[in-house]
Protein backbone atom coordinates (compact mmCIF):
# COMPACT_ATOMS: atom_id res chain seq x y z
CA UNK A 1 0.00 0.00 0.00
CA UNK A 2 1.15 3.55 -0.59
CA UNK A 3 0.71 6.20 2.05
CA UNK A 4 -1.12 9.44 1.21
CA UNK A 5 0.06 12.45 3.18
CA UNK A 6 -2.27 14.17 5.58
CA UNK A 7 -2.80 17.91 5.50
CA UNK A 8 -4.82 19.78 8.04
CA UNK A 9 -5.03 23.12 6.20
CA UNK A 10 -7.25 23.06 4.30
CA UNK A 11 -9.03 20.35 6.29
CA UNK A 12 -8.87 16.91 4.66
CA UNK A 13 -12.06 14.79 4.79
CA UNK A 14 -12.77 11.31 3.48
CA UNK A 15 -16.37 10.49 2.57
CA UNK A 16 -17.13 6.78 2.52
CA UNK A 17 -19.93 6.06 0.06
CA UNK A 18 -20.93 7.77 -3.18
CA UNK A 19 -24.69 7.49 -2.98
CA UNK A 20 -26.63 10.72 -2.96
CA UNK A 21 -25.86 11.28 0.75
CA UNK A 22 -22.12 10.85 0.31
CA UNK A 23 -22.02 13.03 -2.80
CA UNK A 24 -24.11 15.73 -1.12
CA UNK A 25 -21.73 15.64 1.86
CA UNK A 26 -18.73 16.05 -0.46
CA UNK A 27 -20.44 18.94 -2.23
CA UNK A 28 -21.11 20.76 1.05
CA UNK A 29 -17.61 20.02 2.40
CA UNK A 30 -16.05 21.66 -0.65
CA UNK A 31 -18.13 24.75 0.06
CA UNK A 32 -16.56 24.77 3.53
CA UNK A 33 -13.06 24.73 2.03
CA UNK A 34 -12.21 21.10 2.75
CA UNK A 35 -10.05 18.82 0.62
CA UNK A 36 -12.25 15.84 -0.13
CA UNK A 37 -11.82 12.24 -1.23
CA UNK A 38 -14.93 10.14 -1.83
CA UNK A 39 -14.48 6.38 -1.73
CA UNK A 40 -17.10 4.02 -3.21
CA UNK A 41 -17.02 0.23 -3.17
CA UNK A 42 -19.13 -0.24 -6.30
CA UNK A 43 -18.15 0.71 -9.82
CA UNK A 44 -20.55 3.64 -10.08
CA UNK A 45 -21.87 6.57 -8.07
CA UNK A 46 -25.50 7.04 -7.16
CA UNK A 47 -26.54 4.22 -4.85
CA UNK A 48 -30.29 3.66 -5.22
CA UNK A 49 -30.56 6.34 -7.90
CA UNK A 50 -29.95 4.84 -11.33
CA UNK A 51 -30.86 6.16 -14.76
CA UNK A 52 -31.03 3.66 -17.60
CA UNK A 53 -32.95 2.86 -20.76
CA UNK A 54 -35.41 0.38 -22.17
CA UNK A 55 -36.15 -0.06 -25.87
CA UNK A 56 -34.12 3.11 -26.45
CA UNK A 57 -36.20 5.12 -23.99
CA UNK A 58 -34.54 6.80 -21.03
CA UNK A 59 -36.05 5.83 -17.69
CA UNK A 60 -35.26 5.61 -14.00
CA UNK A 61 -34.40 2.12 -12.79
CA UNK A 62 -34.40 3.17 -9.14
CA UNK A 63 -36.09 6.02 -7.29
CA UNK A 64 -37.96 8.25 -9.72
CA UNK A 65 -39.05 11.36 -7.84
CA UNK A 66 -38.10 13.79 -5.10
CA UNK A 67 -40.35 15.40 -2.51
CA UNK A 68 -40.43 19.00 -3.73
CA UNK A 69 -41.69 20.53 -0.50
CA UNK A 70 -38.38 19.86 1.16
CA UNK A 71 -35.78 22.17 -0.39
CA UNK A 72 -32.56 20.18 -0.08
CA UNK A 73 -32.65 17.95 -3.17
CA UNK A 74 -34.17 20.57 -5.47
CA UNK A 75 -31.60 23.14 -4.35
CA UNK A 76 -28.75 20.67 -4.85
CA UNK A 77 -30.00 19.88 -8.36
CA UNK A 78 -29.97 23.56 -9.22
CA UNK A 79 -26.52 24.04 -7.73
CA UNK A 80 -25.06 21.36 -10.01
CA UNK A 81 -26.63 22.75 -13.17
CA UNK A 82 -29.85 20.74 -13.40
CA UNK A 83 -32.30 23.57 -12.77
CA UNK A 84 -33.62 23.49 -16.32
CA UNK A 85 -34.12 19.71 -16.11
CA UNK A 86 -36.42 19.86 -13.08
CA UNK A 87 -39.92 18.77 -14.01
CA UNK A 88 -42.98 17.90 -11.91
CA UNK A 89 -45.17 14.92 -12.76
CA UNK A 90 -47.57 15.51 -15.64
CA UNK A 91 -50.25 13.86 -13.52
CA UNK A 92 -50.38 12.73 -9.91
CA UNK A 93 -53.82 11.14 -10.09
CA UNK A 94 -53.34 7.64 -8.75
CA UNK A 95 -55.51 4.69 -7.75
CA UNK A 96 -55.68 1.90 -5.21
CA UNK A 97 -56.16 -1.57 -6.68
CA UNK A 98 -58.25 -3.28 -4.05
CA UNK A 99 -61.22 -5.63 -3.83
CA UNK A 100 -60.97 -6.32 -7.55
CA UNK A 101 -61.10 -2.75 -8.88
CA UNK A 102 -58.98 0.36 -9.38
CA UNK A 103 -60.40 2.91 -6.96
CA UNK A 104 -59.43 6.62 -6.90
CA UNK A 105 -56.79 7.56 -4.35
CA UNK A 106 -58.68 9.38 -1.58
CA UNK A 107 -57.92 12.96 -0.66
CA UNK A 108 -58.11 14.53 2.76
CA UNK A 109 -55.79 12.22 4.66
CA UNK A 110 -52.34 12.30 6.29
CA UNK A 111 -50.38 9.25 5.09
CA UNK A 112 -53.66 7.39 4.75
CA UNK A 113 -55.16 8.55 8.04
CA UNK A 114 -58.40 10.46 7.33
CA UNK A 115 -59.86 13.47 9.07
CA UNK A 116 -63.37 12.15 8.47
CA UNK A 117 -64.89 8.86 7.41
CA UNK A 118 -66.28 10.54 4.30
CA UNK A 119 -62.72 11.08 3.02
CA UNK A 120 -62.40 7.33 2.41
CA UNK A 121 -65.84 6.76 0.91
CA UNK A 122 -65.54 4.54 -2.13
CA UNK A 123 -62.43 2.84 -0.84
CA UNK A 124 -63.62 1.22 2.39
CA UNK A 125 -66.66 -0.90 3.06
CA UNK A 126 -69.63 0.55 4.95
CA UNK A 127 -68.40 -1.32 8.02
CA UNK A 128 -64.95 0.22 7.65
CA UNK A 129 -66.39 3.72 7.34
CA UNK A 130 -68.61 3.20 10.36
CA UNK A 131 -65.60 2.05 12.41
CA UNK A 132 -63.84 5.36 11.69
CA UNK A 133 -66.83 7.17 13.15
CA UNK A 134 -66.30 5.47 16.52
CA UNK A 135 -62.94 7.18 16.99
CA UNK A 136 -64.43 10.22 18.74
CA UNK A 137 -66.06 8.02 21.38
CA UNK A 138 -63.05 5.86 22.24
CA UNK A 139 -60.87 6.49 25.31
CA UNK A 140 -57.37 7.83 24.78
CA UNK A 141 -54.80 5.53 23.18
CA UNK A 142 -51.40 6.17 24.76
CA UNK A 143 -48.50 6.23 22.30
CA UNK A 144 -45.67 6.56 24.85
CA UNK A 145 -42.20 7.03 23.44
CA UNK A 146 -43.25 5.38 20.17
CA UNK A 147 -45.80 3.04 18.68
CA UNK A 148 -46.33 1.20 15.40
CA UNK A 149 -48.31 3.20 12.86
CA UNK A 150 -50.57 0.28 12.05
CA UNK A 151 -51.28 -0.65 15.65
CA UNK A 152 -52.16 2.89 16.66
CA UNK A 153 -54.33 3.69 13.63
CA UNK A 154 -56.10 0.33 13.82
CA UNK A 155 -56.87 0.90 17.51
CA UNK A 156 -58.44 4.25 16.72
CA UNK A 157 -60.00 3.74 13.28
CA UNK A 158 -60.02 0.01 12.60
CA UNK A 159 -57.81 -2.32 10.59
CA UNK A 160 -59.51 -1.60 7.29
CA UNK A 161 -58.05 1.92 7.16
CA UNK A 162 -54.60 0.46 7.75
CA UNK A 163 -54.91 -2.49 5.41
CA UNK A 164 -56.49 -0.66 2.47
CA UNK A 165 -54.67 2.69 2.56
CA UNK A 166 -52.04 3.28 5.26
CA UNK A 167 -50.25 0.02 4.50
CA UNK A 168 -49.84 0.54 0.72
CA UNK A 169 -48.81 4.17 1.19
CA UNK A 170 -46.16 3.34 3.79
CA UNK A 171 -45.16 0.30 1.74
CA UNK A 172 -44.41 2.62 -1.15
CA UNK A 173 -41.89 4.49 0.99
CA UNK A 174 -40.33 1.72 3.10
CA UNK A 175 -41.42 -1.55 1.45
CA UNK A 176 -42.21 -2.38 5.06
CA UNK A 177 -45.00 -3.51 7.36
CA UNK A 178 -47.26 -0.79 8.78
CA UNK A 179 -47.73 -2.86 11.92
CA UNK A 180 -43.97 -2.61 12.60
CA UNK A 181 -43.14 0.86 11.25
CA UNK A 182 -42.56 3.61 13.81
CA UNK A 183 -45.18 6.34 14.03
CA UNK A 184 -42.65 8.72 15.53
CA UNK A 185 -40.08 8.23 12.77
CA UNK A 186 -42.32 7.69 9.73
CA UNK A 187 -45.19 10.11 10.40
CA UNK A 188 -43.83 12.50 13.05
CA UNK A 189 -46.61 15.05 12.66
CA UNK A 190 -49.17 12.38 13.57
CA UNK A 191 -47.06 11.27 16.52
CA UNK A 192 -46.93 14.80 17.89
CA UNK A 193 -50.67 15.22 17.37
CA UNK A 194 -51.36 11.90 19.13
CA UNK A 195 -49.60 13.20 22.23
CA UNK A 196 -52.10 16.03 22.62
CA UNK A 197 -55.33 14.60 21.18
CA UNK A 198 -57.62 11.78 22.21
CA UNK A 199 -59.36 11.57 18.83
CA UNK A 200 -57.10 10.69 15.87
CA UNK A 201 -59.49 12.13 13.29
CA UNK A 202 -59.58 15.37 15.27
CA UNK A 203 -55.77 15.41 15.27
CA UNK A 204 -55.72 14.96 11.48
CA UNK A 205 -58.22 17.77 11.02
CA UNK A 206 -56.04 20.04 13.13
CA UNK A 207 -53.00 19.19 10.98
CA UNK A 208 -55.06 19.91 7.87
CA UNK A 209 -56.32 23.20 9.28
CA UNK A 210 -52.82 24.27 10.21
CA UNK A 211 -51.62 23.43 6.71
CA UNK A 212 -54.52 25.37 5.18
CA UNK A 213 -53.48 28.56 7.00
CA UNK A 214 -50.11 28.49 5.24
CA UNK A 215 -50.75 26.60 2.01
CA UNK A 216 -47.70 25.48 0.10
CA UNK A 217 -47.58 26.36 -3.55
CA UNK A 218 -45.93 24.39 -6.30
CA UNK A 219 -45.77 20.67 -6.96
CA UNK A 220 -45.50 18.11 -4.19
CA UNK A 221 -43.03 16.01 -6.18
CA UNK A 222 -40.33 16.76 -8.71
CA UNK A 223 -38.42 14.70 -11.23
CA UNK A 224 -35.63 15.36 -13.70
CA UNK A 225 -35.73 15.14 -17.46
CA UNK A 226 -33.78 11.99 -18.18
CA UNK A 227 -34.53 10.65 -14.69
CA UNK A 228 -33.53 11.53 -11.13
CA UNK A 229 -30.79 8.94 -11.62
CA UNK A 230 -29.00 11.78 -13.39
CA UNK A 231 -28.61 13.73 -10.14
CA UNK A 232 -25.69 11.76 -8.63
CA UNK A 233 -23.50 11.92 -11.79
CA UNK A 234 -24.14 15.67 -11.97
CA UNK A 235 -23.15 16.14 -8.32
CA UNK A 236 -20.10 13.93 -8.88
CA UNK A 237 -19.06 16.01 -11.89
CA UNK A 238 -19.41 19.20 -9.86
CA UNK A 239 -17.40 17.71 -7.00
CA UNK A 240 -14.61 16.59 -9.33
CA UNK A 241 -14.56 19.96 -11.09
CA UNK A 242 -13.79 21.61 -7.76
CA UNK A 243 -10.84 19.36 -7.09
CA UNK A 244 -12.26 16.44 -5.12
CA UNK A 245 -11.25 12.88 -5.90
CA UNK A 246 -13.87 10.14 -6.30
CA UNK A 247 -12.58 6.58 -6.19
CA UNK A 248 -15.02 3.92 -7.39
CA UNK A 249 -14.47 0.18 -7.18
CA UNK A 250 -12.57 0.90 -3.97
CA UNK A 251 -13.98 -0.72 -0.83
CA UNK A 252 -12.94 0.63 2.54
CA UNK A 253 -11.67 -2.20 4.70
CA UNK A 254 -10.41 -0.34 7.77
CA UNK A 255 -11.19 2.85 9.65
CA UNK A 256 -9.00 3.71 12.62
CA UNK A 257 -7.99 6.72 14.66
CA UNK A 258 -4.28 7.37 14.63
CA UNK A 259 -1.69 10.11 14.88
CA UNK A 260 0.01 10.86 11.60
CA UNK A 261 3.39 12.54 11.40
CA UNK A 262 3.03 16.31 11.40
CA UNK A 263 -0.64 16.27 12.37
CA UNK A 264 -1.94 18.60 15.09
CA UNK A 265 -3.80 15.78 16.82
CA UNK A 266 -5.49 12.46 16.19
CA UNK A 267 -6.43 11.81 12.58
CA UNK A 268 -8.27 9.05 10.78
CA UNK A 269 -6.58 6.27 8.84
CA UNK A 270 -8.74 4.90 6.05
CA UNK A 271 -7.66 1.79 4.16
CA UNK A 272 -9.33 1.99 0.75
CA UNK A 273 -8.33 -0.60 -1.81
CA UNK A 274 -4.54 -0.41 -2.13
CA UNK A 275 -4.37 3.07 -0.64
CA UNK A 276 -4.10 4.40 2.89
CA UNK A 277 -5.72 7.80 3.32
CA UNK A 278 -5.13 10.03 6.32
CA UNK A 279 -7.81 12.58 7.10
CA UNK A 280 -8.91 15.00 9.79
CA UNK A 281 -12.48 13.79 9.49
CA UNK A 282 -14.53 10.98 7.99
CA UNK A 283 -18.17 10.99 6.91
CA UNK A 284 -19.61 7.47 6.71
CA UNK A 285 -22.45 7.47 4.15
CA UNK A 286 -23.08 3.78 3.52
CA UNK A 287 -25.86 1.34 4.46
CA UNK A 288 -26.16 0.31 8.08
CA UNK A 289 -24.43 -3.07 7.80
CA UNK A 290 -21.45 -1.59 5.97
CA UNK A 291 -21.26 1.26 8.48
CA UNK A 292 -21.34 -1.26 11.32
CA UNK A 293 -18.37 -3.10 9.84
CA UNK A 294 -16.36 0.11 9.49
CA UNK A 295 -17.16 1.41 12.97
CA UNK A 296 -16.63 -1.83 14.86
CA UNK A 297 -13.03 -1.07 15.84
CA UNK A 298 -13.47 2.53 17.04
CA UNK A 299 -17.18 2.75 17.91
CA UNK A 300 -18.30 -0.77 18.82
CA UNK A 301 -21.51 0.36 20.54
CA UNK A 302 -22.59 2.31 17.47
CA UNK A 303 -21.64 -0.63 15.29
CA UNK A 304 -23.80 -2.98 17.34
CA UNK A 305 -26.80 -0.68 16.96
CA UNK A 306 -26.29 -0.37 13.20
CA UNK A 307 -25.84 -4.11 12.76
CA UNK A 308 -29.37 -4.55 14.11
CA UNK A 309 -30.95 -2.35 11.41
CA UNK A 310 -33.04 -4.49 9.08
CA UNK A 311 -33.59 -3.91 5.38
CA UNK A 312 -36.23 -4.80 2.80
CA UNK A 313 -35.31 -6.00 -0.68
CA UNK A 314 -37.31 -5.27 -3.79
CA UNK A 315 -37.21 -5.40 -7.56
CA UNK A 316 -38.39 -2.95 -10.18
CA UNK A 317 -39.75 -4.39 -13.42
CA UNK A 318 -39.70 -1.91 -16.30
CA UNK A 319 -41.75 -2.76 -19.39
CA UNK A 320 -41.99 -1.01 -22.77
CA UNK A 321 -45.02 -1.47 -25.05
CA UNK A 322 -45.88 -0.24 -28.51
CA UNK A 323 -48.33 2.61 -27.98
CA UNK A 324 -50.54 1.65 -30.90
CA UNK A 325 -53.34 -0.57 -29.65
CA UNK A 326 -52.23 -0.35 -26.00
CA UNK A 327 -54.77 1.20 -23.66
CA UNK A 328 -54.32 2.07 -20.00
CA UNK A 329 -56.64 3.56 -17.39
CA UNK A 330 -56.27 7.26 -16.65
CA UNK A 331 -53.79 8.41 -14.05
CA UNK A 332 -50.19 7.87 -13.11
CA UNK A 333 -50.50 4.35 -11.69
CA UNK A 334 -51.76 2.48 -8.67
CA UNK A 335 -50.85 1.06 -5.28
CA UNK A 336 -51.71 -2.45 -4.13
CA UNK A 337 -52.60 -3.31 -0.50
CA UNK A 338 -50.89 -6.52 0.65
CA UNK A 339 -54.19 -7.70 2.12
CA UNK A 340 -55.47 -8.28 -1.44
CA UNK A 341 -52.90 -11.01 -1.99
CA UNK A 342 -51.42 -9.66 -5.22
CA UNK A 343 -47.76 -10.02 -6.14
CA UNK A 344 -46.88 -6.50 -7.26
CA UNK A 345 -47.14 -3.73 -4.70
CA UNK A 346 -47.42 -0.82 -7.15
CA UNK A 347 -47.30 0.17 -10.79
CA UNK A 348 -46.28 3.47 -12.33
CA UNK A 349 -47.45 4.47 -15.79
CA UNK A 350 -44.14 6.23 -16.40
CA UNK A 351 -45.04 7.61 -19.82
CA UNK A 352 -48.12 9.21 -18.28
CA UNK A 353 -46.43 10.41 -15.13
CA UNK A 354 -43.41 12.02 -16.75
CA UNK A 355 -44.00 14.25 -19.78
CA UNK A 356 -40.39 13.96 -20.91
CA UNK A 357 -40.71 10.18 -21.37
CA UNK A 358 -43.86 10.69 -23.43
CA UNK A 359 -42.28 13.46 -25.53
CA UNK A 360 -39.08 11.54 -26.22
CA UNK A 361 -40.86 8.27 -27.06
CA UNK A 362 -44.18 8.97 -28.79
CA UNK A 363 -44.43 5.40 -30.08
CA UNK A 364 -43.81 3.71 -26.71
CA UNK A 365 -45.53 3.28 -23.39
CA UNK A 366 -43.17 2.72 -20.46
CA UNK A 367 -44.53 1.14 -17.26
CA UNK A 368 -42.95 0.07 -13.99
CA UNK A 369 -44.03 -2.39 -11.38
CA UNK A 370 -42.43 -2.98 -8.00
CA UNK A 371 -42.22 -6.33 -6.24
CA UNK A 372 -41.04 -7.22 -2.75
CA UNK A 373 -41.82 -6.09 0.77
CA UNK A 374 -40.16 -6.60 4.13
CA UNK A 375 -40.16 -10.32 4.92
CA UNK A 376 -41.11 -11.34 1.38
CA UNK A 377 -38.16 -13.29 0.06
CA UNK A 378 -39.67 -16.12 -1.96
CA UNK A 379 -40.94 -13.88 -4.75
CA UNK A 380 -37.51 -12.32 -5.20
CA UNK A 381 -35.98 -15.77 -5.62
CA UNK A 382 -37.68 -15.98 -9.01
CA UNK A 383 -35.57 -15.26 -12.07
CA UNK A 384 -36.09 -12.12 -14.14
CA UNK A 385 -38.48 -13.86 -16.52
CA UNK A 386 -40.59 -14.99 -13.58
CA UNK A 387 -40.84 -11.45 -12.19
CA UNK A 388 -41.85 -10.17 -15.61
CA UNK A 389 -44.53 -12.87 -15.86
CA UNK A 390 -46.10 -12.06 -12.48
CA UNK A 391 -45.97 -8.34 -13.27
CA UNK A 392 -47.73 -8.86 -16.59
CA UNK A 393 -50.32 -11.07 -14.90
CA UNK A 394 -51.15 -8.47 -12.27
CA UNK A 395 -51.17 -5.64 -14.82
CA UNK A 396 -53.62 -7.62 -16.93
CA UNK A 397 -55.86 -8.24 -13.91
CA UNK A 398 -55.74 -4.59 -12.81
CA UNK A 399 -55.89 -2.74 -16.13
CA UNK A 400 -56.85 -5.22 -18.84
CA UNK A 401 -53.44 -4.80 -20.49
CA UNK A 402 -52.90 -7.90 -22.66
CA UNK A 403 -50.29 -6.60 -25.11
CA UNK A 404 -46.84 -8.19 -25.25
CA UNK A 405 -44.04 -5.81 -24.22
CA UNK A 406 -41.34 -5.08 -26.79
CA UNK A 407 -38.73 -4.97 -24.01
CA UNK A 408 -38.49 -5.71 -20.31
CA UNK A 409 -35.87 -4.97 -17.68
CA UNK A 410 -35.59 -6.14 -14.08
CA UNK A 411 -33.56 -4.14 -11.57
CA UNK A 412 -33.01 -5.78 -8.19
CA UNK A 413 -32.38 -3.73 -5.09
CA UNK A 414 -31.19 -6.24 -2.51
CA UNK A 415 -31.39 -4.73 0.98
CA UNK A 416 -32.51 -1.54 -0.67
CA UNK A 417 -34.61 0.12 2.02
CA UNK A 418 -33.80 0.36 5.75
CA UNK A 419 -36.70 -0.37 8.06
CA UNK A 420 -37.86 2.10 10.69
CA UNK A 421 -39.48 -0.06 13.39
CA UNK A 422 -40.81 1.15 16.71
CA UNK A 423 -37.92 2.72 18.63
CA UNK A 424 -35.98 3.69 15.51
CA UNK A 425 -35.58 7.30 16.69
CA UNK A 426 -33.99 6.09 19.93
CA UNK A 427 -31.60 3.79 18.08
CA UNK A 428 -30.50 6.65 15.83
CA UNK A 429 -29.97 8.88 18.87
CA UNK A 430 -27.79 6.21 20.49
CA UNK A 431 -25.74 5.76 17.31
CA UNK A 432 -25.17 9.49 17.03
CA UNK A 433 -24.22 9.80 20.69
CA UNK A 434 -21.59 7.06 20.35
CA UNK A 435 -20.25 8.57 17.13
CA UNK A 436 -20.16 12.10 18.57
CA UNK A 437 -17.71 10.88 21.20
CA UNK A 438 -15.14 10.53 18.41
CA UNK A 439 -14.21 13.96 17.02
CA UNK A 440 -14.06 14.14 13.26
CA UNK A 441 -16.52 11.29 12.65
CA UNK A 442 -20.13 11.47 11.42
CA UNK A 443 -22.68 9.19 9.79
CA UNK A 444 -25.46 9.99 7.33
CA UNK A 445 -27.86 8.51 4.82
CA UNK A 446 -31.08 6.55 4.62
CA UNK A 447 -30.67 4.54 7.88
CA UNK A 448 -31.05 7.65 10.01
CA UNK A 449 -33.35 10.54 9.12
CA UNK A 450 -35.61 9.38 6.29
CA UNK A 451 -35.24 7.30 3.16
CA UNK A 452 -36.21 9.92 0.57
CA UNK A 453 -33.73 11.91 -1.49
CA UNK A 454 -34.23 15.25 0.32
CA UNK A 455 -33.95 13.52 3.71
CA UNK A 456 -30.68 11.87 2.67
CA UNK A 457 -29.27 15.20 1.48
CA UNK A 458 -30.31 16.87 4.74
CA UNK A 459 -28.69 14.04 6.69
CA UNK A 460 -25.48 14.61 4.75
CA UNK A 461 -25.49 18.31 5.52
CA UNK A 462 -25.98 17.59 9.23
CA UNK A 463 -22.97 15.25 9.12
CA UNK A 464 -20.88 17.97 7.49
CA UNK A 465 -21.95 20.40 10.18
CA UNK A 466 -20.79 17.91 12.79
CA UNK A 467 -17.30 17.32 11.38
CA UNK A 468 -16.73 21.00 10.58
CA UNK A 469 -17.86 22.24 13.98
CA UNK A 470 -21.15 23.88 12.99
CA UNK A 471 -23.86 23.32 15.63
CA UNK A 472 -26.51 20.89 14.39
CA UNK A 473 -30.19 21.77 14.48
CA UNK A 474 -32.14 18.60 15.26
CA UNK A 475 -35.31 18.03 13.27
CA UNK A 476 -37.77 15.22 12.84
CA UNK A 477 -37.07 12.95 9.91
CA UNK A 478 -39.34 13.70 6.97
CA UNK A 479 -39.54 10.72 4.66
CA UNK A 480 -40.27 11.37 1.03
CA UNK A 481 -43.96 10.73 0.69
CA UNK A 482 -44.87 8.07 -1.81
CA UNK A 483 -45.25 9.06 -5.42
CA UNK A 484 -48.32 8.47 -7.53
CA UNK A 485 -47.57 4.78 -7.56
CA UNK A 486 -45.71 4.61 -4.32
CA UNK A 487 -42.12 4.54 -5.47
Amino acid sequence: MREVESRTKPRRVVVVGAGIAGLAAAHRLLERGARVTVVEASERVGGKLLAGEIAGARADLGAESMLARRPEAITLAREVGLGDALQPPATATASIWTRGALRPMPKGHVMGVPGTAAALAGLLTEEGLARIGRDADLPRTEVGEDVAVGAYVAARLGREVVDRLVEPLLGGVYAGDAYRISLRSAVPQLYRAALSHTSLTEAVREIQARTATAPQTGPVFMGLRGGVGGLPPAVAASVRARGAEILTGTPVTELRRTTAAGADGPTWRVVAGDRVLHADAVVVAVPASAAAALLRAEAPAAAAELAAVEYASMALVTLAYRRAGTALPDGSGFLVPPVDGRTIKASTFASRKWAWIDEENPDLLVLRTSVGRYGETAILDRDDAGLVDVSRHDLREATGLTATPVATRVTRWTDGLPQYPVGHHARVARVRAHVAALPGLAVCGAPYDGVGIPACVASAYAAVDQVTGVPRVTADPVPSAPGAAGE
